[in-house]
């Protein structure tokens, strides 16, 4: 009997002791999932302080907590009335490896509960108000909660979008007909033929791919069919894919780049505060100037420029998530940049 790969896929949860019921309640809401999901070849395994032996060492064991967060794939954290030194350096540990390898994915999420504030101390509400400040700078924005079924189900709703966009491979999306993964691959040189699939060789050099197939398709530098074409999934030629009566190259063209963004350049000067707009329109100039770079784009520091102009131009937000929607925009950007538009895009 066929056993079934498993994708786990790390949280690391940070948040001080005040929080412990909301930690479990987050603890229980993710091990929900894993009931969903495991059978389908995915599983979340949350990390939280309790699980690390609180003994003698011969490093901090704050260190130990830093490690694990430079290993997760993603990173949570929850606050309410203060930031702890410690919480504060588990946030800075997760934004440095993110901004080292796009991982982990971070939420940053604030109790809004007046009452308990009301009695919290002026250094711990300085503390607070300081790491608030922090993420204005950075650009990233917090999501606020008064309860932990908000919490959890907006968390819930982001793991969804981060699925979509591949964050877990779940089986049905590997099941090919039988049930199997496939994996056929053959190189011709010179003028010989190649046939995957069921179906005939194709001479001269031709291919002729049938069945389900993963991962990218490389020709060389040029495809030319001489008349129509039909492509079910990605091609990548390394240049132009020519056809009868057209020619699309991969990315987008710096000539198209502009046009693409009129309507973003204007939204923006409308609805950019006076103090802002210089900032707002370098930013700008910033993700055209990355767009512009094809497929040597970054994609996680594009997230972070579309993040930034999405907070200093908040009345901008809809036409930077309908400028991204075109089509040449849209096949262009990565999991991390699509990432943050779902979350722009949503309410």
């Amino acid at each position: 009997m066929p056993t079934t790969a498993i994708t786990t896929r790390r949280i690391f949860l940070a948040s001080s002791a005040e929080l412990a019921d909301h930690r479990r309640e987050f603890e229980m809401a993710v091990r929900r999932r894993n009931d969903l999901w495991i059978e389908q070849g995915a599983y979340l395994r949350p990390i939280v302080w309790e699980d690390f032996l609180d003994a003698l060492s011969k490093t901090r064991l704050q260190d130990e907590y830093n490690r694990e967060i430079r290993r997760c794939d993603v990173f949570v954290m929850l606050y309410r009335s203060k930031v702890g030194r410690y919480t504060e350096e588990e946030f800075a540990t997760a934004v440095g490896q993110f901004q080292a390898t796009s991982r982990p994915f971070i939420f940053t999420y604030f109790c809004d509960s007046p009452d308990d504030r009301a009695t919290a101390s002026a250094g711990d509400l300085q503390s607070l108000h300081s790491f608030q400040q922090k993420l204005r700078e950075l650009g990233h924005f917090q999501t606020v909660y008064s309860n932990t079924d908000q919490l959890c189900r907006h968390f819930g709703e982001q793991l969804e979008k981060l699925a979509a966009n591949g964050f877990v491979r779940f089986e049905r999306d590997r099941e090919a007909g039988d049930g199997a993964d496939h994996i056929r691959q053959a190189v011709v040189h010179g003028n010989g033929t190649i046939a995957q699939g069921d179906g005939p060789a194709l001479a001269a050099g031709a291919v002729f791919i049938a069945g389900n197939h993963r991962g990218p398709i490389h020709t060389g530098p040029r495809i030319e069919t001489g008349g129509g074409a039909y492509v079910g999934g990605n091609v990548k030629a390394g240049g132009d894919f020519v056809g009868r009566d057209r020619i699309v190259t991969q990315g987008v063209p710096a000539s198209g780049i502009v046009a693409l963004f009129a309507p973003l350049l204007s939204a923006v000067n409308e609805h950019a505060e006076p103090r802002s707009q210089a900032e707002a329109r370098q930013r700008l100039a910033e993700i055209e100037a990355e767009v512009a770079r094809g497929e040597q784009a970054d994609d996680s520091r594009l997230a972070r420029l579309l993040d930034a102009l999405a907070a200093l131009v908040p009345g901008a937000v809809a036409s930077l998530v309908s400028t991204f929607a075109s089509p040449p925009l849209a096949a262009a950007v990565g999991p991390v940049t699509r990432f943050v538009l779902g979350k722009l895009q949503a309410p």
